[in-house]
């Protein structure tokens, strides 16, 4: 074998005795077959075997088959990003003439995608109340092949009744898909509530680093395999075995990430309820949220998000006093080691179920930072407003 041969075949190097607790980072798009029979069959390989890189790498594999029995699902298809997982969810499903039905408080850009895309290919799009199971039953018809699902809801934190509303949709024919990001599998299994399909922003929680962008889809069972599996092939649909392998390292510390995210945030919302400038806190850990029995019932623990919503004379102080902040960061997403506070408008976004208060709700995210240094930055956040109510008043009275 000459050099200019030498330098690109690669020698047989054996493994053995190599057993490393983690997970090998396998890049490759061309996968090599021992003989031409092998090849020409490469399609009787299935959607565990490996083909081509597109479809999956060891690497890749390792990580659907951990999120698979976190979710109790059959499979896991990974996807760029987790509005990817979201529209890869449904595109696969639906065609011209069939309807979906989407909770009013799902992610906006779940509401773009059905509202600008899904319409565009002839599916018709409808909204139901998410926490009146009565007005998806009003509402779902011969013609809906999917129920669409996000529990707690996007910003404004309402729980859904899983097994009341995938009652209602099986009996219809129709799938129900959930978005579970805000729980992870690690504290809500929609599958085992009746979900047919979850997606989770891998982004999230589960990378918790805030340096990729990831989702996943989990099938409830095998039939539902094929037509993710087809239809991310035509669309060109594959994710970086070096992005899995961080996704893979981050989740061997969500658990204890999540655990005092839920923790923190559980007693710094202590310190918005019964503040002057305050109306509620949105959670439904907590006992005084109308969902929280809901929550009780289905759910096996809480994230560390949430969000607060102010009174409306202390709204116009909100956006200004977040400049106070001095460990936590303006941004959106969550789930990263730094704590986020993202102002969120939410009427824009409601068709079904209405907002009728104020439109700036400020969503929360609880990293991983010691509680006093967070605790002392809300409440230097709070003085803010409360000095700047305190000279609206004073102005009136003048």
């Amino acid at each position: 074998m000459q050099d200019a041969t030498r330098i690109v075949v690669n020698p047989p190097v054996r493994a053995d005795g190599f057993d490393s607790l983690s997970v090998p980072t396998y890049r490759g798009s061309t996968i090599v077959f021992a003989d031409a029979e092998g090849y020409a069959t490469r399609g009787e390989r299935g959607h565990a075997g490996f083909t081509y890189g597109l479809y999956g790498t060891p690497t890749t594999r390792a990580l659907e088959q951990k999120i698979s029995a976190l979710e109790h699902g059959a499979w896991t298809f990974l996807l760029p990003s987790g509005q990817g997982a979201n529209a890869f969810a449904m595109l696969p499903f639906l065609a011209p003439g069939d309807r979906i039905l989407l909770a009013d408080t799902a992610y906006p850009p779940v509401r773009d995608f059905a509202n600008r895309d899904l319409a565009r290919f002839g599916v018709a799009v409808g909204y139901y109340d998410p926490v009146v199971p009565a007005d998806l039953e009003r509402q779902i018809d011969g013609r809906t092949r999917m129920v669409w699902c996000e529990s707690p809801g996007s910003t404004t934190m309402e729980v859904q009744d899983l097994p009341r509303i995938a009652e209602i949709a099986h009996r219809h024919g129709a799938l129900v898909g959930c978005d579970n990001t805000w729980a992870t599998p690690l504290c809500y299994k929609p599958i085992d509530h009746g979900a047919d399909l979850v997606t989770e922003a891998l982004t999230k929680y589960f990378n918790g680093h805030s340096d990729l962008l990831m989702g996943s889809i989990t099938v409830a069972r095998d039939d539902l395999i094929a037509p993710i599996r087809g239809a991310l092939g035509r669309y060109g649909i594959g994710v970086s075995p070096d992005d899995a392998t961080l996704v893979l390292r981050g989740m061997e510390t969500m658990g204890l990430r999540m655990q005092h995210a839920a923790r923190v945030a559980q007693a710094l919302i202590g310190r918005f309820q019964g503040h002057e400038a305050v109306d509620r806190v949105l959670y439904p850990a907590l006992p005084s949220s109308p969902d929280h029995a809901l929550w009780k019932r289905d759910f096996l623990g809480a994230s560390g998000v949430f969000s607060v919503v102010f009174r409306p004379e202390a709204n116009a102080h909100v956006e200004p006093a977040l400049n106070v902040l001095e460990t936590f960061a303006i941004g959106a997403s969550w789930g990263g080691t730094r704590s986020l506070v993202a102002p969120m408008p939410v009427r824009r976004n409601r068709t079904a179920r209405p907002w009728t208060g104020d439109d700036l709700i400020l969503r929360i995210s609880i990293g991983v930072e010691a509680p006093d240094d967070l605790g002392a930055d809300i409440g230097r956040f709070l003085d803010e407003i409360a000095a700047r109510l305190g000279a609206d008043r004073a102005r009136r009275s003048a």
